[in-house]
């Protein structure tokens, strides 16, 4: 553990009141954020979601903290080859900070700032949490956290015609489709905007006036250049013309997806892994509700699995790529990205995959998954 600022020095304490309540006292606020050692990965995952929180704190069976678990790192255990039933103890990291009852909040406000901290846990002498430290509520609304600042040019794929959203893309194109009071490529835009992203492309085939039209209204203070397809081109294809518009590395996003995860650690795990081609995975988990035959070579029957669940990373349709690797892309030929991410393998280039959590990943492009991402998005 590190005991950040224990035993702090005179002068006004965090909180007008001693902290009283001990290991049988938690508080509800405390509880939801309090995971035993014992827990798989998977559940951890879900708790992460369900919390809406980055964070939470490991502890044994008496309630005194062992560790932190947040999705980083989780998705540096799955990266390693980790499984998702092995217990969380063996990912969380064992020496988070801590503060103790006597910590003043400037000082918690600069531990944060200082170690880029969503939140702190107050403890005991017996390590004991007692109290959770949030950022958000700390600093409040008088001092918001910024994003870190990304120099890095955006290409949003939105030829495609968007026939999984018929009959609303006879009208409009796919990513103009509202979500709220805004279209969804607005959305999308707005929050690379949070990271200070002022350049966009937009692959535009289907309906793509009416696109123009709109951001020619909206009139915005970032800069957007469109790329035109005379044809479709498939998810990739569209991308060729940014080979004479962008060196080094660029995003890609489908424009029907809304990925809710820090953009700058993509980046940063795009720019250390050396990779040409960053994709953005989401793990999904499926539960069949049948029990699964299991048969030997010869057809003999060997057993049921009752109910088994299996886990796959999926594509998001959010990607990073050095712009290298448009050279692959065929001059004004259908392409999907599979196909470039399968050329690029057999030229020798490095494809890796960034994995993110199920609920941070909202697909638009049907209708089922639109209805969830109508309730699901805060504008």
């Amino acid at each position: 553990m590190r005991p950040a600022f224990q035993d702090a020095a005179e002068s006004q304490n965090y909180g007008s009141e001693p902290y009283t309540r001990g290991a049988t006292h938690m508080t509800e606020l405390v509880q939801p954020f309090l995971l035993s050692e014992k827990c798989s990965i998977v559940t951890s995952m879900q708790r992460l979601n369900e919390t809406a929180e980055k964070i939470l704190f490991v502890t044994d069976g008496d309630n005194r903290l062992i560790g932190s678990v947040s999705d980083g790192d989780i998705r540096r255990w799955i990266l390693s080859g980790g499984g998702l039933d092995e217990c969380v103890g063996k990912v969380c990291n064992k020496d988070p900070f801590t503060v103790d009852r006597t910590v003043q909040t400037s000082a918690v406000k600069e531990l944060m700032i200082e170690n880029k901290l969503e939140c702190v846990p107050v403890v005991t002498r017996d390590n004991v949490v007692i109290e959770l430290l949030f950022w958000r509520e700390i600093f409040q609304d008088h001092d918001q956290k910024q994003f870190r600042q990304l120099d890095v040019p955006v290409t949003i794929m939105a030829g495609g015609m968007g026939t999984r959203l018929d009959p609303f893309t006879r009208i409009l194109p796919k990513a103009l489709i509202p979500i709220g009071d805004k279209p969804i490529i607005e959305i999308i835009i707005d929050r690379f905007r949070a990271y200070g992203i002022s350049q966009y492309f937009i692959s535009v085939n289907h309906k793509s006036k009416i696109i123009k039209s709109f951001f020619e209204d909206l009139a915005p203070d970032y800069s957007v250049e469109y790329l035109e397809e005379g044809m479709p081109l498939g998810t990739a294809g569209g991308l060729k013309p940014m080979t004479a518009k962008v060196t080094g590395s660029f995003i890609v996003t489908n424009c029907d997806i809304l990925i809710n995860c820090d953009y700058s650690e993509i980046l940063d795990y795009h720019y250390g892994s050396g990779n040409d081609i960053t994709l953005v995975a989401s793990l999904k988990r499926y539960s069949l509700p049948y029990g699964v035959c299991k048969l030997g070579n010869d057809g003999d029957f060997l057993n049921i699995e009752e109910k088994p669940e299996y886990n796959y990373l999926v594509n998001t349709g959010l990607y990073v790529l050095k712009s290298g690797v448009l050279d692959l892309i065929p001059e004004g030929e259908f392409f999907h990205m599979t196909h470039l991410i399968e050329k690029a393998k057999e030229a020798g280039r490095l494809v890796g995959v960034f994995p993110i959590s199920e609920n941070s990943w909202l697909d638009t492009g049907e209708w089922d998954e639109y209805r969830n991402a109508v309730d699901k998005v805060k504008l």
